[in-house]
């Protein structure tokens, strides 16, 4: 699945497993595009797939961090809803300990595979002395993670990481979802508004 572009904010998502009902959308700017789809377990469970790189607050780019925190919460509303296994993956713009990546974790219900395991700081990839954690992979209850490494470098200013997630219906009996307080939940509602409001023609 391609969606080339020339701001750099293309996506590409290459499968061995069966993609059913792939789309990119455009939720908040519609310059950056996400992808949605459900991978076909090999046990034909089907699995709900987001791949998100919102656009970062930097000054050539976007002065706020409305829009990137808006669409994170976007897919996060939406995936609370799926009761179904659910992963959403990809540059998020955003360090695991930041206000955005926790709300967008508590209104998700989406777990952290990095939690208690370390840092995996993937950006930049040339700069030793001064990394972050941008890139993420959260689950839903539905899996146990059996491997999280990052990967050498390849010539990407970005680490590659490797992710294995084993599906196992029993795991929602011990894991638990984060929640969201109803103060949490409308400070959502006005990011997403204001997002939207902000990014109309």
């Amino acid at each position: 699945m391609l969606q080339p572009q020339r701001n750099t904010y293309g996506m590409a998502l290459f499968s061995r497993l069966t993609l059913l009902g792939s789309e990119v959308r455009f939720l908040i700017e519609e310059d950056v595009p996400s992808i949605r789809t459900r991978v076909l377990l090999r046990n034909g469970t089907p699995v709900w797939f987001y791949g998100v790189h919102p656009r970062p607050p930097v000054p050539t780019e976007d002065p706020t961090s409305m829009a990137r925190d808006a669409e994170l919460l976007v897919v996060g509303r939406e995936v609370k809803a799926i009761r179904e296994p659910v992963i959403v993956a990809g540059d998020l713009n955003d360090v695991a300990w930041s206000s955005t990546t926790r709300l967008f974790q508590r209104v998700s219900g989406l777990l952290d595979p990095r939690r208690g395991r370390g840092f995996f700081n993937t950006y930049h990839a040339r700069w030793p002395l001064l990394r972050w954690p941008l890139d993420h992979v959260f689950h839903s209850k539905h899996f146990w993670l059996r491997r999280l490494r990052r990967l050498p470098y390849w010539g990407s200013d970005h680490f590659p990481v490797l992710i294995t997630l084993q599906f196992a219906p029993e795991a929602g009996q011990v894991q638990e979802e984060p929640e969201a307080s109803r103060e949490e939940q409308r400070e959502a509602s006005e990011k997403i508004a204001t997002a939207r409001s902000d990014s109309a023609p």
